[in-house]
């Protein structure tokens, strides 16, 4: 299955933006995104944009209550097309598909369903991306979740198990909306009692439902058709760097074409190789710089370079600093 490479941003996030308090234009700035970009017809990006716009949401709200301040905002009349589809589902394990069918028309968001006799699990992730999500990134979704739950039953469904890399600071007010504990783990998880995920949704319309899948089929496909070459090739850079592989016989093997075809479809797109690969490579280098703790050397390896020197040579070149100096200008 071909999956998105971009973050599709819909128009009512403008609204969400004014309801959290926060300026358009001071996100853009803090993110490093034009200014105009909501002015566009679509508006799609880099999961690396889309990130840097979430710690800019993170940066210009308050940090601990902005999920919950969501929570109360989030109505069933602001859903995209894709959730409204999973809002006229059955119930919330068919809601659930639904949304896993269609997250390509949103991002390249995972969503893993392991569904058993006594719970419905769901793990998330993020297609071609090794480091951690944002933290409230994380947090939103299973507010998302949870509220899905309760808007199409109108009963107070509590999830069964929450976990997260990251525990919220204010960790009892979010139990308390949530009504169970949360505990820290290595993925992002929600679990929902059978019993619940089973439960009819009040939403559950089939007519509309027949409608919203034949139009998000024809959005599925063309999404999955539009995609670049240099889109192809950065998500898959992205997945393969962490394992060592950058090479462009890799890649071309990976995308079932010859080395020379791979060349030849990237320069038509007035791209190289050498070139995705680098901007690839030096926009992973400032997230994990900026974003994580993960010690230099580590960087390097995740980057797909064999030697820390390279990288550093390599960074110097990209920035005119050092991966070090870089660090060291944040702290400043």
């Amino acid at each position: 299955m071909k999956r998105a490479s971009k973050f599709t941003i819909p128009p009512n996030w403008k609204v969400m933006f004014n309801d959290l308090g926060i300026e358009i234009r001071d996100l853009l700035s803090y993110a490093g995104l034009p200014t105009g970009l909501f002015e566009q017809q679509k508006v799609q990006l880099t999961t690396q944009q889309y990130f840097q716009m979430w710690h800019g949401i993170e940066a210009l709200s308050d940090q601990d209550e902005m999920p919950l301040k969501l929570a109360e905002i989030l109505s069933f009349e602001s859903c995209d097309v894709p959730i409204y589809a999973a809002m006229c589902s059955p119930n919330l394990n068919a809601a659930f598909l639904r949304l896993q069918e269609y997250k390509p028309l949103i991002g390249p968001m995972l969503l893993d369903i392991d569904r058993r006799d006594s719970y419905t699990e769901l793990t998330l992730g993020c297609y071609g991306y090794s480091g951690e999500l944002p933290k409230t990134l994380n947090l939103v979704e299973m507010i998302f979740f949870t509220q899905l739950a309760r808007m199409a039953t109108r009963q107070r469904i509590a999830p069964k198990s929450i976990e997260l890399p990251v525990v919220p600071n204010n960790l009892v007010a979010y139990e308390a909306f949530f009504g169970c504990e949360i505990k820290q783990g290595d993925e992002a998880k929600i679990v929902f009692k059978a019993e619940d995920a089973n439960k009819p949704f009040l939403t559950d319309n089939f007519a509309m439902l027949a409608l919203f899948d034949k139009e998000l089929q024809r959005k599925l496909e063309a999404v999955q058709a539009e995609d670049s070459i240099v889109d192809k090739v950065t998500t898959l850079l992205i997945g393969s760097l962490p394992q060592g592989e950058s090479s462009i016989e890799y890649v071309a093997k990976e995308m079932a074409m010859s080395k020379r075809t791979l060349q030849r479809k990237l320069s038509a797109e007035k791209q190289s190789f050498q070139s995705v690969l680098q901007r690839v490579r030096e926009e992973l280098a400032s997230h994990y710089l900026k974003h994580t703790d993960l010690p230099v050397l580590e960087v390097a390896f995740l980057l797909g370079f064999q030697e820390v020197n390279s990288f550093i040579r390599a960074y110097s070149t990209w920035t005119g600093v050092t991966p070090t100096q870089e660090r060291g200008a944040l702290n400043h």
